[in-house]
């Protein structure tokens, strides 16, 4: 049975032109395509539709998702793997969302005029596992990946907490500034994003595409869209754009 790209895109909580997108880049190709230009995909090709998304949300980007479904040997085996990883990912979100609970919990005492209570950083980000990132980035960015992995590694544990603490104060006042409608040129947010700037450069030290394609990361990936907008909604975009602007002003 043959599908229209209506029916497949309005099945799958896409739009046609996510489809149409999957085509041009050799991701998806339809099954049949008609006099009219209208694309039709048949059974075999909804199941790979159904692997591209998975891997999507276990976050590989569209330009490794298809050497990925090429290299396949036993589809059945592969799929199993993929329902392992989502079903771990679903553990990872569950504690994401209960870290995110607590934080509202504080968040709404503190409103309250009572002091915040969290006592370790690193319990603001409970399920925000960066390691789950590292193998990604070492892709993306080798060296740039390989420069942090030697820099953490001299770190003791008291450095690294301190640096997680910096980490979440920083958030918190960016938070706050976005609240306040800064705009992102303003000079306290320029200093929030001097700061960070420094912080990244003492592991790896980005120039102005950088920065900016960093800035950018935080809100097209959406497991960190989803630690910067769990502090605050908005935040990650105010912090691309802030960055963005401190790199075409400072980096340029």
């Amino acid at each position: 049975m043959l599908w229209s790209i209506v029916d497949v895109a309005r099945s799958a909580g896409l739009t046609s032109r996510t489809l149409r997108h999957f085509d041009a880049i050799g991701l998806l190709r339809p099954t049949s395509v008609g006099a009219d230009g209208y694309r039709r995909y048949d059974d075999r090709a909804l199941l790979r539709l159904q692997r591209i998304l998975v891997l999507r949300a276990l976050g590989l980007p569209l330009r490794s998702i298809g050497a990925v479904l090429d290299a396949e040997q036993d589809e059945v085996a592969t799929l199993r793997e993929h329902r392992d990883a989502l079903r771990a990912e679903g553990d990872r979100l569950a504690r994401m969302a209960d870290t995110v609970d607590r934080t509202i919990q504080e968040l709404e005492r503190t409103e309250r005029n009572d002091p915040m209570t969290i006592d370790r950083p690193e319990d603001l980000f409970d399920g925000f596992d960066e390691q789950a990132y590292a193998e990604e980035a070492r892709t993306r960015w080798p060296e740039q990946a390989r420069s942090s992995e030697r820099y953490t590694a001299n770190l003791t544990d008291a450095e690294k907490g301190r640096l997680q603490q910096e980490y979440v104060d920083e958030m918190h006042r960016m938070a706050a500034l976005l609240a306040a409608a800064t705009p992102v040129s303003a000079a306290s947010v320029q200093d929030e994003i001097a700061a960070l700037f420094q912080r990244i450069s003492a592991m790896w030290t980005p120039d102005a595409a950088s920065f900016t394609g960093l800035g950018a990361t935080y809100v097209d990936d959406d497991r960190f869209r989803s630690l910067y907008d769990a502090i605050a909604p908005g935040l990650a975009e105010f912090y691309r754009d802030a960055m963005a602007y401190y790199a075409s002003t400072r980096l340029a």
